[in-house]
Order: structure tokens, then C-alpha cells, then sequence
């Protein structure tokens, strides 16, 4: 498979709003199905299927402990594609936000400097 099919999945998962929730969700840790289940209004094997989806993407990795199964987000999938994305349709403005960031990071710190 090439990386554009490869990284055509992740952008169909990405594709969904829930599926978006459950990823960020997951920045903040490991969960397990459940309670990743219990965070929306949907039933519990329509999370399975969106689950599986961003499994199948290489967003999400899963890990069995006894009974339950507890997923994790894959950053690294996840800023491959969609980097490898951006730098192919707009690298300049990988540069610009870089750049700002650089820019507003050291502007911060300087204000803190000034107000010591």
C-alpha cells in the first residue's frame, strides 16, 4: 500500500465527528472501551465500530487487561499524515506557523522577563 492510500484512512476516519472526539479524548490517556462508550449518546457497538475504524486507520492501538479492552492514541500516525499532508498542499505555512509559534513563545517570555 502506498503512503497517499495509507494516509487516505486516516483522513476517512477523520472524516467523523465522533471519531475526532474519541481522539482527542484519548490525548489525555489510555481508556478503556466503556468508558470511552459512556462519554457519547450512541450505543456502545456504534463506538465499537468507530473504534474499530480508527484501529484500522493506525490511530488508535488497543491492549487487552483481563476483560477489558483499553485504547491509546497513536500521535505519531496521526501528525505523519496529516503533516505529510501539509507539507505537499501548503509547506509554507508549516513555516509561517512554526515561525509564529517561535515568535509568540519568545514574546511571552519576554513579557515575563519585563513584568520580574
Amino acid at each position: 500500500m502506498t503512503e497517499r492510500a495509507d494516509d487516505a484512512g486516516v483522513f476517512r476516519a477523520l472524516a467523523d465527528p465522533t471519531r475526532r472526539q474519541i481522539l482527542e479524548d484519548l490525548r489525555s490517556g489510555e481508556l478503556p472501551a466503556g468508558e470511552i462508550a459512556s462519554r457519547f449518546a450512541i450505543s456502545a457497538p456504534s463506538i465499537s465500530r468507530h473504534l474499530g475504524v480508527l484501529k484500522g486507520a493506525g490511530l488508535v492501538s488497543e491492549r487487552r487487561d483481563g476483560n477489558r479492552i483499553l485504547y491509546s492514541l497513536v500521535e505519531d500516525r496521526l501528525a505523519t499524515s496529516v503533516g505529510r499532508f501539509l507539507s505537499a498542499v501548503c509547506p509554507e505555512q508549516i513555516v509561517l506557523r512554526h515561525t509564529k509559534w517561535r515568535t509568540d513563545t519568545g514574546r511571552a517570555a519576554h513579557e515575563q522577563e519585563n513584568d520580574a
